[in-house]
């Protein structure tokens, strides 16, 4: 029997189904579906306001497009929830972000439907054309559609596929999801009436007879020309878009599915490059969500009836918070600091500092390569920039970290948040690689804070020296450990001894040094806090090697190249043969699901660490034990 709440969409297990049903059914389904969709989240926690955005475009354009022959590749993807209850996940949605369950994105292995793995921003387009040229090749006929936001967008590589795209021959559709600006409702009708007449045959059939006939005067053709550009962009900002090469069409209304069938339908049967511009709102038909989007952008577990409440008992202090309140103390102290974030300003930390200090604010779009050169030419300039990313996200401008920072040398401060495995969001989102990438570059440091006051410590430590430092920090809260409020620098470059042993030595890098303590002091061994990745302490390495018979690398990134491979290093130049065993993330992309299940799976807690080392060292702990 369906379920009374959703009767039409349990009906719904793939777009076959869906393109079943009459047009006057579909309002109906989409109601369900944003239904469903608002009380599995409430269950599961994730991304909310942007999917409640785009029901009625899923809706529509799996009505229109035959999926998966025709290929939809989501930007971003975390607004791909409904997308992924229409394509036979929904039974699954209980699972969303968990381990072993749906994820939050795009996945390729997930479903036939998921044409392309997305994460990170601003890659569809240039997915989309590649397919588009791939079907080209292949001779077969079928429709890549890119769907896009308008955050996305200000990126450069969205605008560097536009650029290719336009002059491509090929069956590509840009889907402008806009949920920043609005349509007045006394010009909806009209907005309706013009998407729908420039995306059918008799306009372009029109625009083109007229050209063929006017090639013969040209003056007569470059007038027309002109008034057709004129006239377009009077209603509707095309302008921009058909000089890349598109045709331009909207905007549209992206809830009205009176609009989205017709426009959509009327641009498959259309030739080469096509832009269609719809405006949706984030939080649709949620009265929470759309009077607070960013509240409701990812929240938890929560009721739909009551909405978000603040805990009952106050949740630890974040690495995000401390490096906040960092932020904005060093600010007060210190007059050339600059705040950069690309997009980042409630997940870095931000908003108090640009609360407190606008004109030293800088959120720069999705354009992290802008970012940090942005950055380098501020340090040019006398002043202390410091860029608050991801650092996931740092991956997409290591060409400008390397030519425009590092090689000029540049005082510039980087704030890695999510530094480690994060939880839901998965292998895209991991920050597992900054060790391995960063400390490879000359004139670069990275400091790996142990816990909440030291991360305070090590920034002020990063924002005193005169070349680049990255300091990288996890998701979350640490032990608990309170932050002094003082702007108090550590020795650069320094480690430190936190547990005196025998036999075998702990080098911890970040806060892996909380579990590295509760193995050392069941096993009776030394732990030392390395603090920094680069520059190694390279002293207080041979002491303690010269005084323990094996010794245990520990980080929570990458294996292969990171920290423990610095050790390694180290010892080899200083001619010292010592037993190495390096724990770390290891050679693969680990999946979403809780934190410490996910460390746990990589031997990576307290036992875990324990039985590496009971497992290698075994016998020399036994000898040391008498």
């Amino acid at each position: 029997m369906p379920n009374t709440l959703y009767p039409l969409l349990e009906t719904i297990n793939s777009p076959s189904d869906l393109r079943r049903l009459s047009r006057n059914q579909l309002p109906a389904l989409a109601e369900q579906l944003r239904a469903f969709l608002l009380d599995s989240v409430s269950k599961t926690g994730g991304h909310l306001s942007s999917n409640l955005g785009t029901v009625e475009l899923t809706v529509a354009l799996h009505y229109v497009f035959n999926t998966p022959h025709d290929r939809l590749v989501w930007d971003v993807g975390h607004q791909t929830y409904p997308h992924k209850i229409l394509t036979g996940r929904r039974d699954r949605m209980g699972t969303l972000r968990q381990l072993g369950g749906l994820s939050g994105f795009p996945q390729r292995t997930e479903s036939e439907f998921d044409t392309f793995g997305t994460a990170h921003s601003s890659t569809s387009i240039s997915a989309a054309l590649g397919m588009a040229q791939g079907a080209k090749i292949r001779g077969e006929s079928r429709h890549a559609v890119a769907i896009i936001g308008d955050g996305a967008l200000t990126a450069g590589m969205a605008f560097e596929a536009l650029n290719n795209g336009g002059i491509a021959d090929c069956n590509l559709l840009v889907v402008l999801n806009d949920n920043d600006m609005s349509i007045s409702p006394p010009v909806g009708a009209l907005n309706r009436y013009l998407a729908q007449l420039m995306s059918g045959h008799f306009y372009s059939a029109a625009k083109n007879v007229g050209k063929t006939v006017l090639k013969g005067a040209p003056p007569l053709f470059e007038l027309a020309k002109r008034l057709e550009e004129q006239a377009k962009g009077l209603v509707v900002p095309a302008t921009l878009f058909e000089k890349f090469g598109f045709n331009y069409i909207g905007p549209i209304n992206g809830h009205d599915l009176e609009s989205l069938l017709p426009t959509l339908e009327n641009i498959r049967q259309l030739k080469g490059p096509q832009f269609l511009h719809v405006v949706t709102k984030k939080g649709q038909g949620y009265k929470n969500a759309e009077a607070d989007p960013v509240a409701y952008h990812g929240p938890g577990k929560f009721d739909p009836q009551v909405g978000l409440q603040k805990p009952l008992v106050a949740p630890k202090t974040t690495f995000t918070q401390v490096f906040g309140q960092w932020l904005c103390d060093m600010a007060a102290a210190d007059p050339r600091l600059v705040g950069i974030t690309p997009a980042m300003r409630e997940g870095s930390g931000l908003v108090e500092f640009e609360k407190r200090f606008p004109e030293r604010y800088f959120d720069v779009g999705i354009a992290e390569q802008h970012a940090v050169t942005f950055a380098a030419g501020l340090a040019t300039e006398g002043l202390k920039p410091v860029v608050a990313i991801y650092s996931t996200f740092l991956q997409r401008a290591y060409d400008q970290l390397i030519h425009d920072v590092a090689i000029q040398n540049l005082p510039v401060v980087f704030a890695l948040d999510r530094a480690g495995l994060v939880g839901a969001d998965g292998a895209t989102h991991a920050g597992a690689y900054d060790i391995a990438f960063l400390r490879c570059i000359p004139n670069v440091s990275v400091a790996c804070p142990a816990d909440e006051n030291e991360c305070r410590q090590l920034l002020s430590t990063a924002f005193a020296q005169n070349h680049p430092v990255a300091v990288r920090y996890p998701r979350g809260a640490g032990t608990g450990v309170a932050t002094t409020p003082d702007l108090n620098v550590l020795p650069f470059g320094k480690g430190e001894v936190r547990l005196q042993g025998s036999g075998v030595a702990i080098f911890a890098f970040g806060t892996l040094l909380y579990p590295a303590l509760e193995t050392a002091t069941a096993l009776g061994i030394t732990v030392v806090n390395m603090r920094w990745a680069k520059p190694l302490d390279t002293e207080l390495l041979l002491q303690v090697a010269q005084t323990h018979a094996a010794l245990v690398t520990l980080e929570d990134g990458a294996n292969m190249g990171g920290a423990g491979s610095a050790v390694c290093e180290a010892l080899n130049a200083a001619g010292v043969v010592k037993p190495v065993l390096q724990l770390g993330l290891s050679d693969t992309f680990i999946e979403h699901g809780d934190p410490a299940k996910l460390m746990a799976m990589q031997g990576l807690d307290a036992s875990g660490i324990q039985a590496s080392i009971e497992k290698r060292f075994g016998d020399l702990l036994r000898a040391a034990r008498g």
